[in-house]
Formats: structure tokens, C-alpha cells, sequence
């Protein structure tokens, strides 16, 4: 079977449960500079095997056709060649179950360049930022706290992460190690279904603001002259986020139109 498009190879794997995993992968050539929140092409072929985890996918594919699909990148901006990504599978779908099936050394396709517009450097210096999220929606973060944290020592940064479990929060034990080494970085996990030994919030996103944390516990306003705001995850929860701060006056950035409320949409 001709694998002669695969141009990268997987050096790490990393399985937080048997549904969500950390892909370290090392590409033949670097790629291009990139900006922190950006995301690329990942690939492999229909004749590739499925993950013993997964189901019958709802559309087979032919066998000779390249499942792409764009993963936003954890890495920080200055690894154009070693590239992690924290990814979700879905067990009926095309190409994670492939993904999840992949083994050290072995060999995929990585697109020639990164794209998207949920990039930190496009917010003003100075100003506050709070990322939230659900689900692999905390890749994007997890590369602009390792690729500007110590540049923004002005900015407040809240993270807030939203999961059932515990087990869920991947990221858990950096976020932490995170807040308690730099003072303006604060981690807000927030679980709906937490066990007895779980003794932060528990409660959805949507609640949580709506209950003034922001204000209460880190004296952070959703002003959007000062604040900017980022959201990524559910479809569910980034509409009722968006809707709070509608109210407060943020609109969506885009960059023909620039806004002070930046979205990511599965």
C-alpha cells in the first residue's frame, strides 16, 4: 500500500483515557513560523486500521483516499518540527479512530502550513485574557501559555476548562504547576460530574460566569475595552458564553471586522 504522501512520523503517545490522547510528532522538514492558537492538517489513508476502541464509521472511506482533517497545535511557536496535539476520538468517525490506532514510529501526513485566526498576538497589549473551554477545545491555550506567558506579565490570564470528570482535564497537572508559578496566570477547572474527592467548582461554564467568579475572584470584568475573551469547545456551551457577553457588548473578532470575543468551532 503506497504510503509515499506520509511525511511525519509519531515519536510520543500519550493516552489520558481511552478516548482522548497527546500525539507528539516529528515531520521530515519544519514547517513554516506559526502563531500560537493556529492549527494544521493531519492525514492518513482509508486503508489505515481503526483503533480496537472504535466503532463502525458512518461514512467508509475509499481505501486509497487521504482523510484530512485540521487539529489545533499545544506545541509552542517555536517548535516548527516536533508538534503536539491533544485529540478526541470519535468512535464513528473517519480519522481519529485511525489516529488512536497509531503506534510510535509509525508514519502519517502533516499539511505544509498552519492556518487560522484564534491567535493571541492580535489582542492588544496589556489587556486581560480569559480562554475558555471543553474538551481538546484547551490545545490552542496550552500553546499561548507555553509560547507567551512570560512575555505578558501585565495581562491577567484565566483559564477556565470545563469537563464531566476529572479524568477529563487533560492538561491538569501543567495548568496547575502553571498558576502556582506565575502570579497573573489563574487555572479555573470546573467539573459537572465530580466524585466526593473533587473539591473545586461544580458547575457548567455558563454558571460559573454567570455567578460573577470572574469578578469576585480575580477582580476580572468582562469589559471589552479591557478584557478579551476566548472560546472553544462545545457547540453548546460557545453559544451561551458568546450570548453572556453579548450583553456586555463584545462582538466576534474577525480580521476584516476585529472584535474583542475570538471563537474556535468544532
Amino acid at each position: 500500500m503506497d504510503r509515499a504522501h506520509y511525511n511525519a512520523k509519531v515519536t510520543g503517545k500519550i493516552m489520558i483515557t481511552p478516548d482522548l490522547m497527546i500525539l507528539h510528532l516529528e515531520t521530515d522538514e519544519p514547517r513554516e513560523d506559526f502563531e500560537a492558537g493556529q492549527f494544521i492538517v493531519l492525514g492518513l489513508y482509508g486503508f489505515e486500521k481503526r483503533s480496537l476502541n472504535s466503532e463502525m464509521e458512518l461514512f467508509p472511506q475509499e481505501e486509497e483516499k487521504l482523510i484530512l482533517k485540521p487539529y489545533s497545535i499545544a506545541s509552542a511557536i517555536k517548535d516548527t518540527r516536533q508538534l503536539e496535539f491533544y485529540i478526541s476520538q470519535v468512535k464513528s468517525g473517519q480519522l481519529s479512530p485511525r489516529l488512536f490506532n497509531l503506534n510510535i514510529d509509525d508514519k502519517l501526513y502533516v499539511g505544509p502550513k498552519m492556518a487560522g485566526i484564534f491567535r493571541l498576538d492580535e489582542t492588544p497589549d496589556g489587556t486581560d485574557i480569559v480562554m475558555v473551554a471543553t474538551g481538546t477545545g484547551i490545545a490552542p491555550y496550552i500553546s499561548f501559555l507555553r509560547s507567551h506567558i512570560v512575555e505578558r506579565p501585565e495581562s491577567k490570564m484565566v483559564l477556565i476548562q470545563g469537563a464531566a470528570h476529572r479524568w477529563d482535564l487533560g492538561y491538569y497537572s501543567e495548568l496547575t504547576f502553571l498558576e502556582q508559578t506565575y502570579a497573573n496566570f489563574f487555572y479555573v477547572p470546573t467539573l459537572i460530574d465530580p466524585d466526593d474527592h473533587w473539591h473545586g467548582y461544580r458547575l457548567c461554564i455558563e454558571d460559573l460566569l454567570k455567578k460573577d467568579v470572574l469578578q469576585n475572584e480575580f477582580n476580572i470584568t468582562p469589559d471589552s475595552e479591557r478584557t478579551r475573551f476566548f472560546i472553544t469547545g462545545s457547540p453548546e456551551m460557545v453559544s451561551h458564553v458568546s450570548e453572556w457577553l453579548n450583553d456586555f457588548g463584545y462582538t466576534r473578532h474577525h480580521p476584516d471586522t476585529p472584535g474583542e470575543m475570538y471563537i474556535e468551532e468544532f
